[in-house]
């Protein structure tokens, strides 16, 4: 995807991620869930304003922006919007496609194919991405140090549901998680359906949580 695919609204890039396909380290997947933040919203990073920290995330639309969470897990995030606006996707879940035995080597060989990228630190953990690639442009597609190409055929228009975000503590209301409908690699909880997600709009002071 060119770079004018991600300068756009962060709720339609996160809508349109949805069956694209991430590639690293010889391993694969299809993207079945993503998130959307944005700096008008407490759950963001980019909510406290540029840092040294999230300053990839007010960037050029298309860079990754990957940062550590609990001191644990690196999170993949696709920056979006114009830049100096901070906005981005989180990638939440894969389902695995390609490169199976290299994902079990990194995360657990007693692996189920369910278990290997249902959830955003255990795709990066499968697919072999750390803090060191923050930054990097996903817009040269599979060529790139990080691989983030278009749907494939059987992918082109794929059932999404649209639900809240989990995991956080700040703004739980807004519905800017999109899933793939009845996709068994999903994390959990699985959303319900709901109507279209409202546009970024101004939110109450407190703490970021996530991207």
């Amino acid at each position: 995807m060119r770079r004018a695919f991600y300068r756009r609204p962060v709720l339609e890039v996160a809508r349109d991620l949805i069956g694209c396909v991430v590639s690293h380290g010889g391993s694969a997947g299809v993207i079945v869930e993503a998130e959307a933040y944005h700096d008008s919203e407490p759950a963001s990073h980019a909510f406290i304003g540029l840092t040294a920290r999230n300053e990839i995330l007010f960037g050029r639309p298309g860079l990754a922006y990957i940062y550590r969470s609990y001191g644990i897990h690196a999170l993949l995030n696709a920056v979006a919007e114009p830049e100096g606006v901070g906005a981005g996707v989180l990638i939440r879940a894969l389902e695995p496609v390609d490169g199976i035995d290299a994902m079990r080597a990194r995360r657990g060989p007693s692996l189920g194919l369910r278990d290997l990228c249902s959830g955003p630190g255990k795709l990066t953990q499968a697919l072999g991405i750390g803090l060191a690639l923050n930054g990097v442009d996903l817009t040269t597609g599979a060529a790139g140090p990080i691989g983030l190409s278009s749907r494939p055929r059987g992918w082109r228009d794929p059932q999404i549901v649209v639900g809240r975000r989990i995991g956080i503590t700040k703004a739980p209301e807004l519905p800017w998680r999109f899933c793939v409908a009845d996709n068994r690699y999903v994390s959990r909880p699985w959303p319900a359906a709901r109507p279209a997600s409202p546009a970024p709009g101004a939110a109450a002071p407190a703490e970021p949580d996530a991207a």
